[in-house]
């Protein structure tokens, strides 16, 4: 009877081992698809950027069929929860807080967080400097907690679902200055028609304590199977010159570092 109930045993072990050994034919990614040069959304609605390419040549890589869903950065998270897709590639930052709830692949980009405000803006970067100021930020990012942890309520955080929307309150006056990743002001504002009576202003920010370790791809924490082939594709990417191939298409300098 034991050697029954052992063998038994072993047999669902090895069931419940097989459901989970997933084979990936298809990796669905999300991504936001308003963040250039990350991605951003054509009028047709095709979305296109770094992220997106990466997506592709990942999948490529990996020789899986590659899906692409758009999805609003405040959802972004619950809906990789929920299934709706098995990883998400969005510029976004490995933290310790978001580890808690997914796993991450090592960074495949590493971008400097710069202020952003119009030519001749002059602030001063402390708790009294910033006193009343209107910083806007996009809701519920590492830029938010960064300013809520450091400025406390000195600093009058002004959240937005998008950068674009940002943007408009800047050139607007409503707002005194923007924080995001570097090369996402670059392609979203300062390199745009209009841009050039904007500039960067204050530090460049790289604490990895709100920052992260660079931008990973994040996948539900039972997955680990996918966060292992998305960790392997991306060094093959890097060895065979494919990923600078596709950073160069978008950055004058190198998004990923040492």
């Amino acid at each position: 009877m034991k050697k029954w109930i052992l063998a038994a045993t072993l047999i669902s072990a090895m069931g419940a081992s097989a459901v989970q050994a997933k084979e990936w034919k298809e990796v669905r990614f999300g991504i936001e698809g308003a963040y250039p040069p990350f991605s951003w959304t054509e009028p047709n609605g095709e979305l296109k950027g770094f992220d997106v390419d990466m997506a592709n040549a990942l999948c490529t890589q990996m020789q899986v069929k590659c899906k692409i869903v758009a999805q609003d950065w405040d959802g972004i998270i619950p809906s990789l929860l929920a299934r709706k897709y098995d990883a998400i590639i969005a510029a976004m930052s490995i933290t310790e807080e978001r580890k808690k709830k997914i796993d991450f692949t090592g960074k495949y980009a590493l971008i400097p967080n710069k202020f952003v405000a119009k030519k001749g803006t002059e602030l001063d970067f402390t708790k009294e400097g910033l006193k009343g100021v209107k910083i806007g930020v996009q809701r519920a990012t590492t830029h938010d907690k960064y300013l809520t942890d450091n400025f406390g309520e000195s600093v009058e955080i002004v959240r937005y679902g998008s950068f674009d929307e940002a943007y408009l309150d800047l050139k607007a006056g409503r707002i005194a200055s923007v924080l995001g990743d570097a090369s996402a002001l670059e392609e979203g504002l300062l390199n745009k028609d209009g841009g050039e009576g904007f500039e960067f202003i204050g530090p460049s920010l790289t604490d990895p304590k709100w920052f992260g370790e660079g931008f990973g791809i994040a996948v539900r924490k039972q997955d680990k199977d996918l966060t292992k082939k998305l960790d392997e594709a991306i060094l093959a990417l890097r060895e065979n010159g494919q990923y600078k191939q596709i950073a160069d298409k978008y950055f004058k300098y190198d998004v990923y570092g040492q």
